[in-house]
């Protein structure tokens, strides 16, 4: 059975901001996101590209609205597709995707696996489903946006990993 994460906006605007949103769907797993999040968020911006590569767009039943109407309480600053995400997540006991932080925080007080953008390079990188200029060129995109708030440290960490694989590459 193949792993299905569940992903917030964010990680999607960013994978396609680094020109690495069709590796992504390479990798052994299906990307999902709530259909309320998909309604709202990406349809009118890249959502016939994003399920045409597979992006499943699911529904919650009536408890895990009822949960994520909750979280929005207990989280105020979550939007509510954000609430559906976690929701989705929960109910499916597996991966969320965000770049969000009171999202994480709050994914991780519910005990949800929850993962950012660099996790998800780091898949992609031990995949070989893209190389490593690719990733380089891709996280720099991301990385120099002004709405980029990946930690610096671990964005240099990943930056010299993929100039050494790069450089291995021409060796």
């Amino acid at each position: 059975m193949t792993r299905v994460l569940i992903s917030d906006t964010s990680i999607l605007v960013d994978l396609e901001r680094g020109g690495l949103l069709e590796a992504a769907f390479r990798l052994d797993v299906d990307f999902a996101v709530p259909d309320l999040l998909f309604e709202e968020e990406l349809k009118d911006y890249n959502g016939d590209r994003l399920r045409s590569l597979g992006l499943l767009v699911q529904e919650l039943d009536g408890g895990g609205v009822e949960r994520a109407m909750a979280h929005r309480e207990t989280e105020p600053l979550l939007s509510i597709a954000d609430a559906f995400a976690l929701s989705l997540a929960q109910d499916q006991t597996t991966t969320l995707l965000t770049g969000d932080a009171a999202l994480r925080s709050l994914a991780e007080q519910e005990g949800v696996d929850c993962h950012g953008l660099l996790w998800l390079l780091d898949l992609m990188f031990e995949a070989s489903v893209v190389a490593p200029e690719a990733l380089r060129n891709g996280l720099d995109a991301v990385f120099v946006h002004p709405r980029c708030r990946l930690p610096k440290d671990q964005v240099r960490s990943r930056l010299k990993r993929y100039a050494e694989a790069i450089a291995a590459e021409n060796d």
